[in-house]
């Protein structure tokens, strides 16, 4: 059965040395992530580039991490994890270097499609299906779920950190007499030196986050083909419809619906990010008791209804109540879809599950945004809230549909 009682603890009881050591690596990402994720786009625009560049920079560095996640879950089924590690650090390092000498629109381009920046709050990157299927090898499957309840409130927190960080380099170089390029300069360094923290952090893994050597040819996906291509489909859809109310469309409608202030828009949002962050470890009792499966849809599906209720909300209290039952709720799904996509694969196809159902979210994730502003400059009804809840509420019923009789073998 799952093991769903030691949730409160900082770490499940029992974990390795290898546990240990990736999620700090995960924490170290994070935090430079979340730093440069807030200076990149000010940076670019005090070196002059329009709107246009920045934008057109931004979505190559988003583009080229998905395309190399898959790349990278495609082949590292042929590797040592170790290694792929290693080479995903050296290009981390490459990548801030890389911005910090660049000065010419299209070299900055090409770093930043090749390179591992991460300007979105999640972690799309080659890292990804490398240290989901080394958690996932390293664990009991009892304690992987509690593992990556661990790992997603390890990235989240770590990232909110950097993005309060983002204002130090420019307090510090202020007071060193640094212009801002130099500052600037300094950060992506940094990166480049946490990248070297990471390595530090990776080198000494054992050999037990290797896939046991199987017998015959190894191809990336093999017998659970099907599983992982429906699961992607239906994380795509997901990530759609999340697409119509991200946080920051999110905050224009709280803004605009309720006349609100800027500090208290921040503040509500703020508290929901908490509850969502608590939700990651809430999840894993519950997981123990009713299941994966069933953790994610019964979590999901009522956060999506209280999405689509939104556009009802009589006032302000009723809209926050709503927000922030949604945020204790909607987020339960992260750690037990991550455990759920690594549990019904074999050990050789992880890296492969993981990239796709990654890949699949992101690409997704990017459209909605689009269509959402075209709704809203249409209607002044808030149609996206409504219909990005029916889409998520439609994901949680076919995956239920779908899956609920294909079980991890913990719960078997």
């Amino acid at each position: 059965m799952l093991v769903g009682e030691e949730w409160w603890r900082p770490l499940p009881p029992g974990v390795s040395g290898d546990v240990k050591r990736l999620l700090a690596a995960r924490a170290l990402r994070a935090f430079v992530d979340g730093m440069v994720a807030i200076l990149l786009p000010i940076h670019l625009h005090e070196r002059g580039f329009s709107p246009l560049a920045i934008g057109a920079l931004l979505t190559a560095t988003l583009v080229g991490s998905a395309l190399c996640t898959l790349a990278v879950g495609w082949l590292a089924h042929r590797g040592s994890r170790r290694r792929w590690l290693a080479g995903a650090c050296a290009l981390m390092a490459a990548t801030g270097v890389g911005f910090a000498v660049a000065g010419e629109f299209w070299v900055l381009l090409a770093v930043a499609f090749l390179g591992t920046l991460n300007p979105s709050s999640g972690d799309v990157s080659l890292f990804l299906p490398l240290e989901h299927t080394a958690l996932a090898q390293a664990v009991a499957p009892v304690r992987r779920t509690a593992v990556f309840a661990r790992y997603s409130l390890a990235g989240t927190l770590a990232g909110a950190v950097g993005t309060l960080a983002a204002s130090w380099p420019h307090a510090i170089g202020a007071g060193l007499g640094m212009g801002a390029q130099a500052v600037m300069a300094g950060v992506f360094l940094l990166y480049s030196a946490c990248a070297l923290g990471a390595w530090a952090l990776y080198r000494p893994l054992s050999p037990a986050v290797e896939t046991p050597v199987a017998e015959g040819p190894r191809v990336a996906l093999g017998p659970s083909r099907r599983i992982v291509f429906g699961l992607s489909g239906l994380f795509a859809l997901d990530s759609l419809g999340s697409g119509f109310f991200v946080q920051s469309l999110l905050a224009l409608w709280l803004y605009d619906t309720f006349d609100l202030s800027l500090p208290t828009t921040a503040a509500i949002l703020f508290w929901a990010g908490l509850c969502s962050a608590v939700s990651y470890l809430a999840a894993v009792p519950l997981a123990a008791r009713i299941g994966l499966i069933n953790t994610m849809v019964f979590t999901h599906l009522p956060s999506s209804l209280m999405v689509m209720a939104l556009p009802f909300a009589p006032n302000l209290a009723v809209a926050i109540a709503l927000l922030l039952a949604r945020a204790a709720l909607s987020n339960m799904d992260v750690p037990t879809r991550t455990s759920y996509v690594m549990a019904v694969v074999t050990p050789a196809e992880r890296p492969a599950a993981a990239s796709m159902t990654a890949t699949a979210k992101s690409l997704a994730a990017a459209v909605g945004p689009a269509l959402a502003g075209w709704l809203m400059t249409a209607s002044a009804f808030a149609w996206p809230l409504l219909i990005g809840g029916a889409m998520k509420a439609s994901y949680d019923l076919l995956l239920l549909w779908r899956f609920q009789r294909v079980k991890p073998p913990e719960e078997r």
